[in-house]
């Protein structure tokens, strides 16, 4: 009895051993992370909200529009986005490709965007109009294939 309580005890101690130097490994490592980027342009691309790999998806109501300056914006509860076209936008009207003429106020708009750092909105793709029944039916589509994977029995696991 008195062997298997000092084996629990020397167990314990040893676990605690190995537990601390870890621990304080981890603060270490966590505290050194902030200071290995000291220059603002490493810490800038380094954050996801100033270099974004995917664009953001909008919708909306176009508020207003500056053909010369090729913008349009989309007013919200809290703030107005203003989106810039570029040369690499794809602009399209109720399918068909349009121009920046054809982006007019009071058009329902919807597609993605990259978000620069300097703040800028740079519209991705642009959609005016409706949505059409094919992108309607897109969701549902995916949602069927989550129900008849969910209800389909899942084969017996054989246990080792």
């Amino acid at each position: 009895m008195k062997t298997q309580s000092k084996f629990i005890s020397v167990t314990c101690i040893a676990a605690l051993a190995f537990c601390v130097p870890v621990s304080g490994w981890a603060k270490e490592k966590k505290a050194a992370s902030p200071t290995a980027s000291a220059s603002p342009a490493a810490s800038a691309a380094a954050s996801p909200a100033a270099k974004s790999p995917r664009a953001i998806p909008f919708h909306g109501k176009i508020s207003a529009v500056d053909q010369s300056a090729k913008t349009f914006s989309i007013a919200g509860k809290e703030n107005t986005r203003v989106f810039k076209i570029i040369e690499s936008t794809v602009i399209t009207k109720d399918g068909n490709p349009a121009t920046m003429a054809d982006v007019a106020a009071d058009a329902d708009v919807r597609g993605s965007y990259w978000k620069r750092a300097d703040g800028s909105l740079e519209a991705k793709s642009v959609k005016l109009g409706q949505k059409a029944e094919a992108e309607m039916s897109k969701p549902k589509k995916k949602k069927e294939k989550a129900d008849s994977e969910s209800t389909a029995s899942p084969a017996p696991k054989a246990k080792p």
